[in-house]
């Protein structure tokens, strides 16, 4: 069993920094991307790139700092959430009613991708969603 997913080739990177260096990573920022707040996420994006950059503020992902290790990704050396950490927060995406329909879809697809790779993992997730993907 991998120690991490493989990587799902995607225009977003997810990045969860320490709340408070929040702050400093956004002023940092500011003068190579625009950046834009929301309830949860900080977004960062520029016109010289299609990369959708998001800084992830809700707070129940910080202990996911503590348990991420050391991953060569893409040819990037950097630390990266473990697999269940990842899972996890399919899981808050999917079940927030909140967010379209689409992107739901996906943290449900993701989900199904996750248990696929490491079959121990179904016992992580929540019955409400076993029974739409078995």
């Amino acid at each position: 069993v991998n120690a991490y997913a493989e990587p799902v080739v995607s225009l977003d990177l997810d990045i969860i920094v320490a709340a408070e260096n929040i702050e400093a990573v956004c002023k940092a920022s500011e003068a190579h991307f625009k950046i834009d707040r929301f309830a949860h996420s900080v977004n960062l994006s520029s016109d010289k790139s299609d990369l959708r950059i998001q800084l992830q503020t809700d707070p129940r992902y910080q202990d996911f700092i503590g348990r991420a290790a050391s991953h060569t990704v893409l040819g990037y050396h950097m630390r990266v959430a473990n697999v269940e950490d990842v899972l996890q927060g399919k899981i808050w995406a999917y079940l927030d009613e909140q967010r379209r329909k689409s992107k739901r879809q996906k943290d449900l697809a993701d989900i199904i991708r996750l248990t696929e790779e490491d079959s121990s993992l179904i016992d992580r997730i929540p019955a409400s969603i076993k029974k739409r993907i078995e």
